[in-house]
């Protein structure tokens, strides 16, 4: 989307201005010098019920990176919710990682104190540096909480995004190069972490030929010694001689250049927001690569967190992720029938949800 990579460097007025074009509902912030909280909650979209969204809490330069990062995380939650059919609105929560935590349980206490005050309009999940435990503490305080120990749940949802990833993918397959299985199906995946692992194993288990690439040797070295794939260099991935590109790293690699080099004529991966612009869509759409959206492929992992919280059931919600399976296949039916990138029409569905 190409408002999603347009604020860099930004002051508060154009990050402001920034929420209102992506349609922002609430925007939250709470300081506590006590024990050194410092913490965003970005509410995108209610029309669907309480939004939910994970909580991230990583070291941002300034507290302006940590707003963008949670307005651009939480618009993006809002459509994977929407496309989903999930009874759940978008959010993110982003806490200022300190130089010094003095009580790291206080400071997550304190964070649990925030989300209770918002009454139920965010429920808090796992995200990059938390885990169950730190769900745990903020237990104590709210019940606005998913991802806790308690809950019966894996501690980290990776495997369940790796399996909509899966799924998205097999759709794409058959629809695009008419085969029933991934079975010799040659993908080459950009990023060895969490999700990036649990698809390559998904893959090699279901007789794929699988290349991956990562900037970390030792990610690199870890899965080479598990798995029986090839590596090439991180920047040789776009041109890997593949039936699949799998983006599992950062976002915004789809562009002009890297597009033109693509040998691929799928791509089916799990970054968020991997085009640079929405009109690299159309610009694949017209080279004859398929294009299976990120929002909806990669939510897996909310579809699992919000599941297992309204339910406690961990099968109800690897139901609800084979889904991605129908559901990317009436984009690509439709998108063939009109003559349209794929990414238009998913964020054509998710927007009509979201009202």
């Amino acid at each position: 989307m190409s408002l999603l990579h347009a604020v860099n460097h930004a002051s508060y007025e154009s990050l402001m201005r920034y929420a209102r074009v992506l349609g922002y509902g609430d925007v939250h912030t709470k300081i506590d010098r006590k024990t050194g909280l410092t913490a965003i909650v970005a509410i995108h979209n209610l029309k669907r019920g309480p939004a939910i969204g994970g909580c991230r809490m990583i070291a941002y330069p300034t507290i302006n990176y940590a707003l963008e990062d949670a307005l651009r995380l939480g618009y993006m939650m809002s459509f994977k919710a929407a496309i989903t059919n999930l009874p759940h609105g978008g959010a993110k929560s982003v806490i200022l990682l300190p130089t010094v935590i003095k009580d790291r349980e206080a400071l997550f206490e304190k964070f649990g104190e925030f989300v209770e005050e918002l009454g139920g309009r965010y429920i808090a999940a796992v995200d990059s540096g938390t885990s169950p435990v730190e769900m745990d503490i903020i237990a104590r305080k709210t019940n606005f909480v998913t991802c806790t120990t308690a809950s019966s749940g894996l501690s980290d949802p990776s495997p369940m995004t790796a399996l909509g990833v899966r799924r998205g993918m097999e759709a794409a397959v058959r629809f695009h190069l008419n085969r029933d299985s991934l079975a010799g199906v040659r993908v080459a995946i950009q990023g060895a972490g969490h999700v990036g692992y649990y698809l390559a194993k998904d893959l090699v288990q279901l007789g794929a030929i699988v290349t991956i690439a990562d900037t970390r040797e030792e990610k690199i070295k870890s899965i080479t010694d598990e798995l029986p794939v090839t590596t090439c260099a991180p920047d040789a991935i776009f041109d890997a001689d593949v039936d699949v590109f799998a983006p599992c790293a950062m976002g915004a690699v789809l562009n002009h250049d890297t597009i033109h080099r693509l040998k691929a004529t799928v791509v089916a991966g799990a970054a968020n927001n991997q085009l640079a612009h929405a009109h690299y869509g159309t610009l694949m759409h017209e080279r004859g690569i398929l294009y299976a959206p990120d929002f909806l492929i990669n939510s897996g992992g909310l579809i699992y967190v919000a599941t297992l919280y309204e339910h406690k059931n961990k099968e109800k919600s690897v139901k609800q992720i084979e889904h991605i399976f129908d559901a990317a296949t009436d984009i690509f039916e439709q998108s063939a029938r009109e003559n349209i990138a794929t990414n238009i029409i998913a964020e054509r569905i998710a927007k009509e949800r979201l009202g």
